[in-house]
């Protein structure tokens, strides 16, 4: 299987995972014009799966070092099968709140709120099981992202304000998806050796397998969670499956898109962890929170009009954000 060999190299893939969690957004984005966000997900979750097959086939199972994938799966034991499970179930719950409060806040809303919170409390979590990087460092960026989240808030109250719209539950939907998003990777993190991906012990299984495993745990909640949504949505009209099925090729597209573009962040990100550790990585991956609101504020143009004080509120939220991700970075060098 593929494996990295130096921190240049995880950091590298790390900024990709951000590019990525940060842009798949914008395919909920172009579907919404006709298509019911719940609708959309199940193809984005598709997608995720099938990133994940195709992955754990070819970089996962080609080369000489390590086991592959199917191997590898033939050896893992039951308690980490299941924490990577739990993984995907986990995100699967914060990952479908999220994109309701996309829907209903914007991508320049939720993503700060949300993930930056993921951020925060990710790092926290993640670090405390790992212990890998300098703690001064990688805090002090974790207040910087920190107070870039409280300079979007405020930005976003105050637009809205101003425009007599505000959107109480996009708000209380980010929060409750970041705070639930914060815990989903650790159990990803716990079901593999992150100090050797060549020789995992045994039960413990490679990135690969643990990525393929998580994203079955997606999958399977979502006849839950996302049937739930169907019938008793947050926002709308209830819709149904029968409208699902009825969508075109080229809107199922769009979903599924959405979907291996999150997945290849995802697949690039755990495999970085094993060299930058995973409070690093996710924490990184997370910086994706600065790629959706450049999207949100400069593509979108969610802030479109919006008074000089806002304005300057958001360059407030980039300045801090850079800072705070470069933060993350040294810390581990």
């Amino acid at each position: 299987m593929f494996i990295i060999q130096s921190y240049s190299t995880a950091i590298l893939f790390c900024v990709i995972t951000m590019l990525c969690w940060g842009s798949w957004a914008n395919t909920q984005k172009l579907a919404s014009k006709t298509w019911r966000f719940e609708l959309f997900y199940w193809d984005y979750v598709i997608g995720i799966l099938l990133f994940s097959i195709i992955s754990a086939l070819t970089l996962g199972s080609f080369g000489t070092e390590g086991r592959s994938f199917i191997a590898d799966l033939k050896q893992a034991d039951s308690s980490n099968i299941g924490s990577a499970l739990l993984g995907g179930v986990i995100f699967n719950a914060a990952n479908i709140l999220f994109s309701a409060a996309i829907a209903i806040a914007g991508m320049s809303v939720a993503f700060p709120v949300a993930i930056g919170l993921a951020l925060v409390l990710g790092v926290i979590v993640n670090y405390s099981a790992a212990a890998k990087g300098d703690p001064v460092l990688l805090f002090l960026g974790v207040a910087f992202v920190a107070v870039a989240i409280i300079f979007n808030a405020i930005a976003y109250k105050n637009k809205n304000i101003a425009e007599k719209k505000v959107s109480a539950k996009g708000i209380l939907l980010s929060l409750v998806a970041g705070v639930l998003m914060s815990f989903f990777y650790r159990f990803i993190a716990a079901s593999m050796d992150l100090d050797n991906f060549v020789s995992p012990a045994a039960g413990k299984m490679t990135p690969y397998t643990a990525v393929f495993i998580f994203s079955v745990g997606i999958f399977l909640s979502n006849f839950i969670f996302n049937t739930i949504l169907i019938r008793k949505p947050f926002e709308g009209t209830p819709t149904s499956y029968k409208a699902y099925f009825n969508g075109s090729f080229s809107t199922h597209l769009t979903g599924v898109l959405g979907g291996l573009i999150w997945g290849l962040g995802n697949s690039l990100n755990l495999i970085a962890a094993g060299k930058a550790g995973p409070a690093i990585s996710y924490g990184l991956g997370q910086g994706a929170t600065l790629i959706a609101a450049l999207w949100g504020v400069f593509v979108w143009k969610e802030f479109k009009n919006s008074s000089k004080s806002v304005n300057n509120l958001i360059i407030a939220m980039f300045l801090f954000f850079i800072v705070g991700l470069a933060f993350l970075i040294y810390s581990g060098v």
